[in-house]
């Protein structure tokens, strides 16, 4: 029995014009991400990676290429389309945490349910699973300047489950924490994803691309076999 893909890209491409030559961020990428697999992209800077998962969590188009998310089209949808699928399907894990600093850490993991217009109580209850389950229940009347950068990464974790979504998307979540608060956001991915949640992982560190249960190595824009493939392409530049 063949099993429909969570996330299936094909010919992914995105080029911009700059200076009357045509510049390729993506050329022609393939992938497939199955419910409950938890994949890492990486590759060197400027390779693609943020750009790739822009696209996958909406927040830049293709220029060329099909999306298909749970099996629907997404390519061609209008922005508050896009929004209402941002808001209910992805969960969006930042580097720089994003957490709004007048707002409590109850109330940024409840902000995206209230743009859905639900109500209070399943609201609350929601907030209260989300926290708990990132270890942060008892920090829940605190605000970000009061927080380690571990623990505003957690409730930033928090905010990116409380709504469900069928997939976690993480953009170098470790990136501004040091080595202990990095293992401890990446310890808390894998215990999400042993509890059944798809992730997304984007990083340069191999360190915790191996948290992955599969990755997918990118060079300029493009998906290759390995890093010892990214290794020699390097190597050849350098000796060109």
């Amino acid at each position: 029995m063949i099993t429909q893909s969570l996330i299936e890209l094909k010919g992914i491409t995105k080029s911009f014009l700059a200076d009357e030559m045509q510049t390729y961020a993506l050329a022609g990428v393939d992938m497939q991400i199955q419910a409950g697999e938890y994949i890492s992209i990486s590759g060197p800077s400027g390779c693609g990676k943020s750009t790739l998962l822009s696209i996958l969590g909406l927040l830049d188009s293709p220029t060329l290429g099909s999306y298909r998310l749970d099996g629907r089209p997404l390519e061609n949808l209008g922005i508050s389309e896009r929004a209402g699928i941002r808001n209910r399907e992805l969960g969006f894990i930042f580097q720089s945490f994003n957490l709004i600093g007048e707002l409590s850490v109850f109330e940024n993991v409840e902000l995206p349910l209230i743009y859905r217009d639900m109500g209070t109580r399943e609201r609350k209850k929601r907030v209260e699973m989300a926290l708990a389950r990132v270890g942060m229940s008892h920090r829940f009347r605190h605000f970000p300047t009061q927080l380690s950068g571990g623990q505003q990464q957690r409730v930033a974790v928090a905010r990116a489950l409380v709504g469900e979504p069928l997939i976690l998307l993480a953009d170098e979540p470790t990136g501004s924490l040091d080595s202990s608060n990095g293992e401890s956001v990446m310890e808390l991915l894998a215990e999400l994803h042993a509890g059944g949640a798809t992730i997304c992982l984007v990083t340069h560190d191999p360190r915790y691309a191996h948290y992955a249960e599969r990755t997918i190595y990118m060079f300029d824009g493009r998906v290759v076999e390995s890093a010892e493939v990214i290794a020699h392409l390097i190597e050849q530049r350098q000796t060109s």
